[in-house]
């Protein structure tokens, strides 16, 4: 029972997740800032992921509604956000994933997106899971940072009980102490095991430090590579990487976010952990 379950798979825009197939990506920055540096980040992931051979999802937050601070840049909004989404799917043919916060954003999204992603601090809102698996639209649910790995068989149900089958869920470290996560790379199996959906590893939010910083978070950007080729090792659907082309620069979660001229050579490591770790010739 439990291999069949491993075995389950997500497919968007050509892209498929599953905990056997190899390794896919959902990458771009953490929250979008225009349409010009959505298109350029796009851009050059696409050509990147080309290069190195690995599908990919293209993510960005049109409002980052968990800020440490209500002083914080949220981001450009849901109306502004959903042509640019529109135009990188239709001039770079990428398909692409946003988070959601509320139940009322679900269906205007769901018209845009081809994945709808729900944020780990709002991983057992019951109606909003619902809300967003009846769109009929993939959903990614991000695993609480105070949830065990075996909890996230409830979230996952919540979804495929709510008529939609296609619901994949990502571990992004647990609560230790203050300002601190860590990343239990047993969840990985666990959650592929109990709740028979494709797991995404968050390599970027699991080095983050919440509210380290005082009025917003910190990170540790230096040890992403490291947590990103254990979790590929152990065997995962897919990735989960925030980059941007100058991250000291960015509005949000700039000291966890990978530099963009460094993923193309993390990428070639990671795909080369991945065919190792699946027998993969």
């Amino acid at each position: 029972m439990i291999a069949a379950l491993e075995q389950a798979t997500v497919s968007v825009g050509g892209v498929s997740f599953g905990n056997r197939l190899p390794l896919a990506l959902i990458a771009g920055p953490c929250a979008m800032e225009s349409r010009a540096h959505a298109l350029e980040v796009a851009s050059a992931l696409k050509e990147i992921t080309q290069r190195t051979g690995i599908g990919l999802v293209y993510k960005s937050s049109f409002d980052k509604a968990n800020r440490t601070s209500g002083k914080s840049s949220r981001g450009i909004g849901l109306k502004a956000a959903m042509p640019i989404f529109a135009e990188v799917k239709e001039t770079l043919g990428l398909p692409v994933v946003t988070d959601i916060h509320e139940i009322e954003q679900c269906a205007p999204v769901a018209e845009v997106v081809d994945i709808l992603q729900i944020p780990a601090f709002l991983c057992r809102q019951t109606d909003l899971l619902v809300a967003a698996a009846k769109t009929g639209r993939a959903v990614n649910v991000k695993k609480g940072q105070f949830l065990a790995p075996w909890d996230m068989a409830n979230v996952a149900a919540k979804v495929t009980e709510a008529g939609n089958p296609n619901v994949m869920v990502t571990e992004r470290g647990a609560s230790f102490g203050y300002n601190t996560l860590v990343s239990d790379m047993r969840a990985l199996p666990i959650m592929a095991e109990t709740t028979g959906a494709p797991v995404i590893f968050d390599a970027t939010h699991s080095v983050q430090q919440p509210g380290g910083k005082g009025s917003s978070s910190g990170g540790q950007r230096e040890y992403v590579p490291i947590l990103a080729r254990a979790a590929v090792a152990v065997g995962v659907a897919g990735l989960f990487i925030e980059t941007h082309p100058d991250p000291d620069k960015a509005p949000s979660d700039g000291p966890n976010m990978v530099p963009l001229r460094e993923m193309e050579g993390l990428l070639k490591t990671l795909v080369a952990f991945d065919r190792l770790a699946k027998g993969i010739a």
